[in-house]
């Protein structure tokens, strides 16, 4: 809710400096997120007089301007502005100037932008004529006759004064965050009525009293309400109206508070909307036929075009305003372009009234539609406001001379909304608050928010006005007293009991494997669970993989969010390709994160959730063993052992021939004794360049996505002392000459199985491949280290051991030593 502090005083007295103001509603449960002062960044931009226009001599689209800025001389200026005119009244930043927004065409600037005398096109220009975005207003809140060219100031101004104070542009705007209970603070007079309660003031009213009306209203128009979804319809009538300019106190305050003056008619049901938290929408009687209004449901496929001239279709579960023939607005959402407020209109009906909360949000959301008016209607509000909203808008057009109101209203409301009543004790907000402050204390604080209390000694029977709809249990009671007596005043206490606290095992599992990656260089990023269902096609997933087993989301936002996602590597490869557009040289990241599968065997079935985790890089110097060295000191530090790497060349995200599947092996239990398992935990590789060209990713790239859940069911992080051995080791190098396709892993498999319990290392220290070695082979160096627990081998023992490492590797792999 923007609030503007000149127009809060209007409400309630608040004698106070804007940060006093901020930092005492922050305290009082008004959480603020911004704060602005406007009008204090122009320096040097005052009132000017156009008094005479003259064609620039050398420039078709250029004007000469000789402007009355209350100096002795004219000051002469050249301007490109369409609109000017002699007599006009406008902004004028002199020599010297600064001004907040960007000039015409040009980006930004910190600090503003400094204006300097100079030439255009060869005749001197003393300073500039100001548009509303040159003085820093948004596009969004420039009202419709001034969005082109200069502004041009309604009425008489002093020429020379300064421009800021002139037209009482100096303000603090404030945006404060109304959480979903709280809908009676959308509006002014809510913030006022908190702001009241806070500084201890007394809260006034708006006027809604008229001085003369005529006629009655319901001789003007007839309504019917035939959905119980409209909880109260109150229409009143103004006739001879004249659609104008608004008067600019009324421009003004919109623009503060975010929202583009239009007409004085569409101003004021803005202007009220956002005192009272109410909408309003006003209809020009003659586009209602029969003069009628008619509030029910849609029919299925029923075509209507709202105010921002689109077309929509409609549904049987969409609330509408009819006239007698056709849909005139979407209820609480968005008027009809059928029956806009046109400069010709003279007779119109004031709408103010209340809809179901869920009613609007599920038509806002079908239609794709959001406005001020469904943001509020939303939230739920108030139905006994329609009555004091609809007298407040006809008062306002009155003051203003917008027309004649006509006496009387149309009031449609067969359940009223009564005030609730709860019974709350003073003993135990005490208690809960920790504090101990008197009745009459609780009374005031209570009384100040218009809250009515009864009763005696420890109960208190509090009703609270209708308004607030979140006062409904005793703790809302507590709530309030806390907020106003101040959350900085509350004692701060240690609860009783116990309080250690602990983080679950799978939590320390994940906070060890982020310090390990973080300590390689890599950064740790996040992503959206919601993904498209083409992501997995930008990584060339085959179409029966078991990655395509999405969950749909119901209600997506888009096709670019409409499943959840079932691997992390696609948005891996996201980032990276953005980081890679952005000429970031080199880049390590890596993701834990929740992925989602359907179940594929009962789609009526839970799906199943899982930990990923993915890791990516690219860099000059990064290749596939950098990635492979990660995963290895990942895995190592979370005492993982027994890992292996096996070649993979049908999973299409990476590359053929620089892809493996990681595996551990471990040790299960079975019925017939302990066996080996081998689990998967991920795969990782060199990623495919078709997949990096669809990234924009122009380097070799690589990538890896771990189950984490199974890397958490195999780590080991408890650390078990091991003495140093006792007795030396024996090492022995061998050279095995052995086929092209022979992998590391075969070979020290064997080793292990022949070198009994003396055989405590393999090291493979060289592969070679040149003229000393025959083609379709390769030569592997190993460095094998031989120990025992209790005694210093002989040369024979290591001996007959290493012999037997060498029989089996001629045996089951025709490996055998190299000659050399």
């Amino acid at each position: 809710m923007i609030v503007s502090l000149e127009w809060l005083k209007d409400y309630t007295d608040v004698n106070v400096s804007p940060e006093e103001f901020c930092d005492r509603m922050i305290m009082s449960g008004s959480n603020l997120e911004t704060m602005e002062k406007a009008g204090e960044d122009m320096q040097k931009v005052v009132v000017g007089k156009i008094v005479k226009i003259e064609k620039h001599p050398d420039a078709d689209k250029l004007v000469v301007c000789q402007l009355d800025v209350g100096q002795e001389d004219l000051l002469q200026i050249v301007t490109g502005a369409p609109n000017v005119f002699e007599g006009a009244y406008v902004p004028v930043a002199l020599h010297g100037s600064r001004i907040p927004g960007p000039l015409h065409g040009q980006p930004k600037q910190e600090g503003g932008t400094k204006i300097t005398k100079g030439k255009l096109r060869g005749v001197v220009s003393n300073g500039m004529l100001c548009s509303f975005g040159e003085l820093g207003f948004d596009d969004k809140v420039v009202p419709v006759n001034q969005r082109d060219g200069i502004w041009i100031l309604s009425g008489e101004y002093p020429v020379g004064a300064d421009f800021a104070e002139a037209l009482n542009l100096k303000d603090t705007i404030i945006d404060f965050e109304i959480t979903p209970n709280r809908p009676d603070c959308l509006s002014m007079i809510g913030m006022a009525r908190e702001a009241a309660a806070t500084f201890g003031t007394k809260l006034k009213y708006p006027d809604t009293k008229c001085i003369s009306e005529e006629e009655r209203a319901a001789d003007y128009v007839d309504v019917q309400v035939k959905s119980p979804l409209c909880r109260r319809y109150v229409a009143r009538v103004v006739k001879d109206v004249k659609v104008e300019e608004s008067p600019w106190w009324l421009q003004r305050r919109l623009i503060h508070a975010g929202m583009r003056p239009i007409n004085n008619i569409v101003d004021v049901t803005n202007f009220v909307m956002l005192e009272y938290g109410q909408p309003i929408h006003a209809f020009d009687i003659e586009s209602l036929a029969g003069h009628k209004i008619i509030v029910d449901t849609a029919k299925d496929g029923e075509k209507f075009v709202t105010l921002d001239e689109t077309e929509r279709i409609l549904d049987k579960d969409m609330l509408m305003i009819n006239d007698g023939e056709k849909p005139v607005a979407v209820a609480g959402v968005m008027g009809g372009l059928n029956s806009e407020i046109k400069e010709d209109t003279r007779t119109i009906v004031i709408e103010c009234a209340n809809f179901d909360a869920n009613s609007v949000r599920t038509t806002s959301k079908k239609l794709g539609l959001r406005t001020e008016a469904s943001g509020r209607f939303e939230k739920g509000i108030d139905p006994n406001l329609c009555s004091d909203a609809a007298d407040r808008v006809c008062r306002l057009i009155e003051l203003i001379g917008g027309g004649k109101v006509v006496g009387g209203r149309v009031d449609i409301y067969p359940q009223p909304e009564a005030p609730k009543t709860v019974r709350a004790r003073v003993s135990r907000i005490n208690h809960v608050l920790g504090i101990d402050i008197p009745r009459e204390q609780m009374v005031g604080y209570l009384e100040s928010l218009e809250m009515k209390v009864e009763g005696s000694g420890d109960d208190m029977y509090v009703t609270a006005p209708t308004v607030r709809q979140d006062i409904e249990i005793e703790e809302d009671i507590v709530e309030e007293v806390a907020r106003l007596y101040g959350y900085d005043n509350l004692p701060v206490t240690i609860p009783k009991g116990n309080n250690e606290a602990s983080q679950s095992y799978e939590r320390d599992i994940k906070d060890l494997a982020r310090d390990t990656m973080c300590a390689m260089g890599a950064n740790e990023i996040q992503t959206y669970s919601f993904v498209s269902p083409k992501s997995v096609d930008n990584v060339r997933i085959d179409e029966d993989s078991w990655e395509r087993a999405f969950v749909k989301i119901l209600n997506p936002l888009g096709e670019d969010t409409s499943v959840m996602r079932t691997i992390l590597t696609p948005q891996m490869l996201e980032v990276m390709g953005r980081n890679y557009s952005r000429n970031l040289e080199a880049m390590k990241a890596f993701e834990i994160g929740n992925t989602f599968m359907a179940n594929m065997m009962d789609p009526k079935a839970l799906p199943y959730e899982s930990d990923n985790m993915s890791i990516g890089l690219y860099g000059p110097r990064e290749n596939f063993f950098t990635l492979k060295g990660m995963i290895e000191e990942l895995l190592n530090k979370l005492g993982i052992r027994n890992v292996k790497y096996v070649p993979e060349t049908e999973y299409g995200v990476y590359h053929p021939g620089r892809c493996a599947r990681i595996v551990a092996a471990h040790k299960v239990q079975l019925e017939n004794g302990p066996a080996d398992e081998e689990v998967e935990l991920g795969i990782m590789g060199e990623v495919h360049p078709d997949v990096a060209e669809k990234y924009g990713i122009g380097v070799r790239c690589y990538a890896a996505e771990l189950m984490f859940e199974n890397v958490t069911e195999l780590a080991d992080t408890e650390k078990v002392y091991s003495p140093l051995p006792k007795y030396p080791a024996m090492t022995r190098d061998i050279a095995l000459l052995a086929d092209e396709d022979m992998t590391v892993d075969r070979i020290e498999d064997v080793i292990w199985e022949a070198g009994t319990e003396i055989l405590k290392g393999i090291k493979l220290f060289d592969i070679y491949r040149g003229k000393q070695v025959q083609e379709g082979k390769k030569s592997m160096a190993f460095s094998l280290t031989y120990r025992a627990a209790d005694r210093t081998l002989t040369d024979e023992e290591v001996q007959a051991v290493h012999g037997k490492v060498l029989d089996a590797l001629k045996e089951k792999l025709g490996v055998t030593l190299r000659d050399m």
